[in-house]
């Protein structure tokens, strides 16, 4: 299988994204245990407008994360490898698979109290992360394996999306969000019916749905997915036309070089006490570490195996099922998008919040080591299939 161009670009631009995130944890982790731990964790908590600097970070710069994730979408659901229906049941249902397994090992663990709002932490997977733990292997995988990943994380993406909205609603307004829906079929207007392809009215348009989302209650995070669908995918005059296609090579550099990194500077700044092993071991975060790196592949694999079993849809001739487990472990690196439902669903309390951030970031690096060292040692293409000889000859004849 060959990748296309911009496919590639966007695959191995997932290496330096990782590496830069990890240099980001590191420093501020150091920064918070460090002698200029209360001037560093103060800056986060400095306020501007009306907000501390680490909330318009979660809310403000994750919505444009979320709008590049909305943008990448469309255009998987459009021309990649979510269009066609054969090839994209395959990383879908091994989304499912791996969202709903680790959310149940974590409810197993938590059945009641506080801590029971943590079952969709280890639910998602940081597209960033684990492509960029691909990306090392190089040509040692499959080409069709970094379509998998890349198409299996968008739809885990997908599906975290669709918890923040159902399940970390808080001090919900029906009026904003009415009239945030009511801004939303407007920009959908201008999109089908008066085909309006320059992108100034849906970039107004989406700071006020940005803004109507804030004051509603839901996350207002969900408005840059949101945006994403309500912006013209179609346009004459091949990609460099389409206003999505625009978009997404716009916001591809400063997601990944400036709201990432301020992300992961702003919500790392853990500071570890002598106590931080007993939140470690506690069932919240046994819940969220074993979600990540036991139930990830499992829920991945179980999933894949039971969807071609059944016929449903087939494995691509290069990949074998260790492939496929491979990228399960992978799946459990889930950081980004595992630390903002964390922000999410134990807002408040620090404690608690600090210990599932530790439980995410051990649990993730244990996850891309393990895949990494599997795809490794195991993750070499499939041996084509020779043809018997008698119906060589027939093709031949």
């Amino acid at each position: 299988m060959k990748l296309s161009i911009s496919f590639q670009r966007f695959f191995e631009s997932g290496k330096a994204t990782g590496i830069l995130l990890i240099g980001c944890t590191v420093i501020s982790m150091i920064l918070a245990n460090s002698g200029l731990s209360a001037a560093y964790l103060g800056f986060w908590a400095h306020e501007l407008g009306g907000l501390p600097l680490a909330e318009w970070i979660n809310e403000a710069l994750m919505a444009v994360f979320f709008l590049h994730i909305g943008l990448e979408l469309e255009r998987e659901l459009y021309v990649g490898e979510l269009s066609d229906r054969g090839s994209a049941l395959l990383p879908v249902v091994a989304a499912l698979g791996g969202a709903c397994v680790p959310a149940l090992i974590h409810s197993l663990l938590n059945p009641g109290g506080p801590a029971r709002a943590g079952a969709g932490i280890p639910m998602a997977t940081d597209i960033a992360f684990a492509l960029g733990a691909l990306a090392l292997l190089g040509r040692r995988i499959p080409a069709s394996l970094k379509i998998f990943l890349t198409a299996l994380a968008v739809m885990d993406d997908l599906a975290a999306m669709v918890v923040i909205a159902v399940f970390y609603t808080a001090h919900f307004s029906p009026g904003y969000l009415l009239g945030a829906l009511g801004v939303l079929a407007v920009l959908v207007v201008f999109n089908r019916v008066l085909h309006v392809m320059r992108l100034t009215p849906y970039l107004i348009g989406g700071v006020v749905l940005w803004f109507l989302m804030l004051r509603s209650g839901v996350h207002p995070t969900l408005a840059g997915v949101m945006l994403a669908f309500a912006i013209p995918f179609t346009g004459k005059g091949g990609p460099s036309a389409m206003p999505s296609h625009r978009l997404e090579n716009a916001l591809h550099r400063p997601v990944a070089l400036v709201v990432l990194p301020l992300f992961a500077l702003a919500n790392t700044a853990l500071v570890i006490d002598s106590d931080w092993m007993h939140g470690l071991l506690s069932s919240n975060g046994v819940g969220i570490a074993l979600g990540l790196v036991i139930g990830k592949p499992l829920g991945i694999t179980i999933a894949a195996v039971g969807a071609v079993a059944v016929g449903v849809c087939r494995l691509p001739s290069d990949l074998g099922w260790r492939h496929i487990v491979g990228v399960g472990m992978l799946g459990g690196i889930g950081f980004t998008m595992s630390i903002f439902i964390t922000n999410l669903a134990f807002g408040g309390n620090e404690p608690l919040i600090a210990a599932s951030k530790m439980a995410i970031m051990l649990a993730s690096a244990t996850a891309g080591i393990l895949g990494y060292l599997w795809l490794r040692l195991l993750g070499g293409p499939e041996p084509a299939v020779e043809q018997p000889s008698a119906e060589r000859a027939d093709l031949a004849a």
